[in-house]
């Protein structure tokens, strides 16, 4: 009954935090930031990666590894924003730090629809078939074209305030 009310509460803080994520990377494209929403997805997504944590679990598993990382980018994103105010380059470092913890949940997410969905399932069982691998590069890459993007117009919009 633990388990399943733990795992309930980190798949509705998962949520929350991939759309106010994506709500927030869009804000950074459109260069008009929502600090209410990047609040609600930095907190969230530290909550998903957190509570990760406490599932059972009889080795250090690829899961481990990404929510570290996921904490340690977190961790640069709230140093820039609460730190330094997102002055200087620290504006930048809050942008590419918020997007790579947001395509973290979001590589996770994908692992856990090719685990849990059966029809994803069937195509990669082990998650090291060819449906997989191109569903996370594609994943990837459109996330390196939206955080290059997000980083010149959210650097741009500070250009501009600044003049």
């Amino acid at each position: 009954m633990l388990l399943e009310a733990l795992t309930l509460f980190h798949v509705v803080i998962s949520v929350i935090g991939l759309v106010a994520g994506f709500i927030v990377l869009f804000n950074f494209i459109v260069a008009k930031p929502k600090m209410w929403w990047t609040t609600v997805f930095l907190w969230a997504t530290l909550a998903t990666s957190l509570t990760g944590f406490l599932f059972p679990a009889r080795r250090f598993l690829p899961s481990h590894a990404v929510g570290i990382l996921s904490i340690a980018v977190l961790g640069l994103a709230f140093l820039a924003q609460y730190g330094f105010h997102l002055s200087g380059i620290w504006r930048q470092v809050f942008v590419v730090a918020s997007v790579i913890a947001l395509y973290f949940n979001s590589f996770v997410t994908i692992v856990q629809c090719f685990k849990h969905i059966p029809a994803l399932h069937t195509l990669a069982p082990t998650q090291s078939e060819t449906p997989f691998l191109i569903t996370q590069l594609i994943l990837l890459l459109f996330f390196i074209a939206l955080g290059v993007t997000a980083t010149r117009r959210f650097r741009a919009l500070a250009s501009f305030a600044a003049k």
